[in-house]
């Protein structure tokens, strides 16, 4: 089969054209700004959070305190997170956004202080899930805000871009707190260092918003019609009338849950390279390990960044399903092949790998709910979606702990997870099989 590039009247690649075009707006270019220097910040804060909680010299880290870590950070955020939208459509966008930037601002520096007088872990805890809740709220209003900078006609692409570019300023956030780490300094101020600059780069995040006018990004007061308490409530009933209509959709359903086991085997990987970089690699020197725990993350998020280039070429030739299968059975091969050295040069190959095929089953997730399920649910469906997506890794992070020794060298998590990556790929290959004997009977199915 051939496949041919839509290209404009100059010649250029249709995609590459609508980007040109989406870039001469200009409230548009300041919300991407906005979004930018947030999501940067929180890659760096982000950083900061785990070296104090993993790395700090005086602590014995365990896979307990990690998983308790993501369960503080992560549950509440997951929980709460479908009911941001009832207050955001209640608040000035712009203003959530420029609010939100000065308590993050706030926040993390009270977070620094905190790390710097040797705080009790609980007022810590509190101070930086205080900032996590904080971030729900900017990063849905950002999503909300977008169709007031961007015409109707690139809406598509505006949504394609932006995620896109904050996560890669987030791993660039999270990269530049590494190397900040690693300069010399006095000792106390190592841990600090990337929160301190996470709240630098918020308070720009503020200033960035302001140069938006008020009532830009809505929504119009004339909009809103609902009570807030009536609003919460109806929130609630949407995400069970959501889930009961995910239900009726076998091949959504199927996806999403082999997408929280590819969830669930990542987390507990990610909390596998923590220990290993905490203990077994660098001969004690927290600052090597640090370093190889920052190689190994820039070599996953390669590996994420990859898959959105090779996503759409796959799918072409396999089709969704069968390019997810293939994502999952590549991780089943290449998890013991090269995860049982617990060695640092065999785990950055392999990080990349991971990366590339869980963002690669991202994707089709993502495709099949915008497919499969009806328009009328699938912003509630996304929303359990987002909440699946969380949980499952906060689970992989208790599931670890019961398993990993101190050193993180566990033969038994890595082979475990690698077959319940290959019961995933044989999952998903098999309704794969009964989607195209469906597609055979009814020819107006969706290509699987």
């Amino acid at each position: 089969m051939t496949f041919h590039v839509k290209r404009d009247a100059a010649g250029r690649p249709a995609p590459v054209a609508d980007l040109r075009a989406l870039l001469r707006f200009r409230d548009f270019r300041r919300l991407l700004t906005v979004r930018l220097l947030s999501q940067f910040a929180d890659g760096l804060f982000q950083v900061g959070l785990a070296t104090y909680v993993v790395f700090a010299p005086e602590e014995q880290t365990t896979p307990g305190d990690i998983a308790a870590a993501m369960a503080v950070l992560l549950l509440p955020y997951s929980l709460l997170g479908p009911f941001a939208g009832v207050l955001l459509d209640r608040m000035s966008r712009r203003q959530v956004l420029v609010h939100g930037s000065l308590l993050r601002t706030a926040l993390a520096t009270l977070t620094c202080l905190l790390v710097l007088g040797d705080a009790p872990d609980w007022l810590f805890y509190l101070c930086a899930l205080a900032v996590t809740a904080v971030n729900r709220f900017v990063l849905a209003g950002l999503s909300a805000s977008l169709p007031r900078v961007v015409d109707g006609e690139r809406l598509v692409v505006a949504n394609a871009l932006s995620p896109t570019a904050g996560t890669l300023a987030a791993s660039v956030g999270a990269a530049t707190a590494v190397v900040a780490q690693l300069l010399p300094r006095t000792q106390g101020t190592e841990d600090a260092l990337a929160v301190a600059l996470a709240a630098a780069v918020y308070l720009l995040t503020g200033l960035a918003a302001l140069r938006m006018a008020r009532g830009l990004l809505g929504p119009d007061p004339q909009e809103v019609v609902d009570h807030l308490t009536s609003a919460v409530a109806g929130t609630a009933r949407g995400l069970v009338a959501g889930l009961r209509h995910l239900t009726r959709r076998r091949r959504a359903t199927w996806t999403l849950a082999a997408m929280a086991t590819t969830r669930l085997c990542y987390g507990a990987l990610l909390v596998t390279v923590l220990m290993l970089a905490r203990y077994a690699w660098g001969d004690g020197d927290t600052d090597e390990g640090v370093a190889l725990l920052g190689a190994v993350v820039a070599a996953s998020g390669a590996g994420f960044f990859a898959a959105t280039l090779v996503t759409p070429w796959a799918i072409a030739r396999t089709g969704r399903l069968g390019w997810f299968a293939l994502c999952a059975a590549t991780a089943a091969v290449i998890l013991p092949a090269l995860g049982l050295f617990f060695r640092p040069v065999p785990m950055l190959i392999a990080a990349f790998v991971l990366g590339l095929v869980s963002q690669g089953a991202k994707i089709v997730t993502d495709t099949e709910i915008q497919s499969s399920v009806d328009d009328a649910y699938r912003g509630r469906v996304f929303s359990l979606y987002d909440m699946l997506y969380n949980i499952a890794f906060v689970s992989a992070a208790g599931l670890a702990a019961l398993v990993l020794p101190a050193d993180g060298r566990s033969p038994t998590l890595v082979l475990g997870v690698a077959l319940l990556y290959a019961a995933t790929a044989v999952a998903v290959e098999r309704l794969r099989r009964h989607a195209v004997s469906r597609e055979t009977l009814h020819p107006a199915a969706d290509t699987p």
